[in-house]
């Protein structure tokens, strides 16, 4: 292997994709650190970037005998791009669809006690249904008020790991509201046409 850092990252390509694990080593040894700098500077969250980084490197491997790359540092630093985006996305998206449904949830506490208390009734069904790690996370985040990084820390577990599974259950509980909005704003129209 020691010859192998000397290749050209074309060479080191061609190798991979004829499964050389360790052409696959020295890719990750010459482009490891500077991918995890640029993904640490944008998501300014260590831990994040090295899942984002490690996502890259595992699909590069997954992806050797079909993928057809022809500038390999090219290829990796738009990978992390993509990858720091995805990341991105999904904790703005959870973010937000949780604040909607807290001020949903305080608006159907101030005017709609009966609704709330439907609405509460669903939930809780939803969250009865979720593994009990996801349960737990939810809560972590949630109840507890911890971050990503201080649940992957209490739990011994990566930050993408907590940001999946926090995905995961607000989208049961999207999911789980999905069918059940139409009938919480039919109980609130009905309850408004008595007022």
């Amino acid at each position: 292997m020691p010859a192998y850092s000397t290749y050209t990252d074309e060479q080191l390509y061609e190798l991979l994709q004829g499964d050389d694990q360790d052409a696959f080593t020295v890719i990750y040894q010459r482009y490891w650190k500077g991918l995890y700098q640029r993904a640490s500077a944008m998501l300014s969250d260590g831990q994040l970037a090295q899942d984002v980084v490690q996502e890259v490197f595992i699909s590069l491997w997954n992806r050797r005998a079909e993928a057809r790359i022809e500038k390999l540092q090219a290829y990796l630093y738009q990978a992390v791009r993509f990858q720091e985006l995805k990341a991105l996305h999904r904790l703005q998206s959870d973010a937000a669809f949780y604040d909607r449904l807290a001020s949903i949830t305080q608006d159907m506490i101030d005017h709609e006690p009966l609704l709330y208390n439907e609405m509460e009734r669903i939930i809780r069904n939803v969250l009865e249904r979720l593994p009990e790690d996801q349960r737990r996370i939810l809560r972590m985040s949630r109840e507890e008020g911890l971050t990503y990084r201080q649940i992957a820390e209490k739990l011994g577990i990566s930050i993408k790991t907590v940001e999946k599974k926090i995905s995961l259950s607000l989208r049961a509980i999207r999911k789980g509201m999905d069918g059940s909005f139409p009938v919480l704003l039919t109980l609130a129209a009905a309850g408004a046409a008595h007022l």
